[in-house]
């Protein structure tokens, strides 16, 4: 990505002694992380796992260096650019852009992070403004963004901010939402994550599993690991796509994302190639042998205590017949046996989204936090 620097504007410092540089990402190389870490990506990962440690008191919602690796190299469907602003040598903050290239040609990604001490005098601002034009220049005119609030920030009688969903809340007073504000994005949508303490009871487990069984009789469950089997990939691909809208997704403006095998497979070697283990729990049809639902879980060996609960989704007509909650009481089950020193699972669903969110609290899941999706329209 050393080519970054010619598709955003001028990067002269704007900010009196900072200098704002693109953040070469080295190349794949013929093992897993390659060479030539450079020293502006290496400040960039540290950077990002201060936040996360100042936030939330560790590294589990933070990607660890294999994954940021893997991120920031893009891909055929997405290319992603970061930036590193210096005080001298010191690191003071940094801001990316991402950008798809099949779909949602009219969106950008926008992140700016600032370190603790340089807070409050105008930088996040100013990063931001380098941000927005990177994404100006490459002729995108719907911006997105996403930040969290832990549990313990979501402040009792704080003015809140409503999304524009209609579901979901923020305070008003943090420190990130009214950034957001003021620089003119709107709250379009609020997540809930929710953390599931494990192991989970044995008997709680059989039992929403067997109730679930009892419903869905038309149904087998199937799994694997890692890589999709090849007489499943092609349905596998088109749930995929079903996910980038079925999903509520507010006032967003996400188009359909076009999942083929490739894509797929593309998809699954990104994972492997970021460390990442994969769980994934399917429902079948029995009369079509159509693959209609799904739910994913994924380990990283830097972070064993924690899962990360993926996408879920059932197929619109075949809804009803508790086949999430088949698939992910599964998807625990093989997650207790392949991951034995796991002790919790985190996940995020659209405060909207109030059909998962009850299979997840009768599973155990509880409140960890909120996170907001805003979106800005450039004129």
């Amino acid at each position: 990505m050393d080519h970054v620097e010619r598709t955003g504007p001028p990067l002269s410092p704007s900010i009196p002694s900072w200098a704002i540089a693109a953040v070469v990402i080295p190349p794949r190389g013929p093992d897993r992380r390659g060479t030539g870490l450079t020293a502006d990506f290496l400040a960039c990962q540290a950077m990002k796992e201060a936040h996360a440690l100042e936030l939330w008191g560790s590294l589990e919602r933070c990607p660890t260096l294999d994954e940021a690796l893997e991120y920031w190299r893009g891909n055929e469907y997405e290319e992603r650019l970061l930036f590193l602003a210096r005080a001298g040598a010191e690191p003071v903050g940094l801001y990316s852009v991402a950008l798809p290239l099949r779909e949602n040609l009219a969106t950008a990604g926008i992140d700016v992070l600032v370190a603790p001490g340089r807070r409050r005098r105008g930088a996040g601002r100013r990063l931001l403004e380098h941000a927005e034009a990177v994404a100006r220049a490459r002729g995108r005119t719907s911006l997105e963004g996403f930040h969290e609030v832990p549990l313990d920030k979501m402040l009792q009688g704080s003015r809140m901010v409503t999304a524009k969903s209609g579901a979901g809340q923020l305070p008003a007073d943090d420190p990130a939402t009214a950034f957001a504000l003021a620089s003119g994005y709107q709250l379009e949508q609020v997540e809930r994550s929710s953390r599931l303490e494990l192991p989970v009871a044995t008997d709680l487990l059989s039992q929403l599993a067997e109730d679930a069984a009892a419903h869905s009789g038309d149904y087998v469950l199937a799994g694997w690991d890692d890589h999709c089997p090849d007489k499943f990939v092609a349905g596998y691909a088109g749930l995929r796509a079903r996910m980038s809208t079925d999903a509520p997704t507010a006032g967003m403006d996400w188009e359909r994302e076009d999942w083929d095998v490739q894509r797929v497979r593309r998809d699954e070697e990104a994972q492997v190639r970021s460390g990442v283990q994969t769980s994934v729990a399917a429902a079948l049809h029995r009369q079509s042998g159509e693959l209609v639902a799904y739910t994913v879980l994924t380990w990283r060996p830097e972070v064993p205590e924690s899962l990360i609960q993926q996408d879920t989704l059932v197929a619109a007509e075949h809804r009803g017949h508790r086949l999430g909650m088949l698939t992910k009481a599964a998807n625990l089950r093989r997650a207790r046996e392949k991951w034995p020193q796991a002790r919790s699972v985190l996940t995020w669903n659209a405060s909207e989204n109030q059909h998962m969110l009850a299979i997840n609290t009768a599973l155990g899941f509880r409140p960890a936090g909120y996170e907001g999706e805003w979106q800005k329209r450039l004129g």
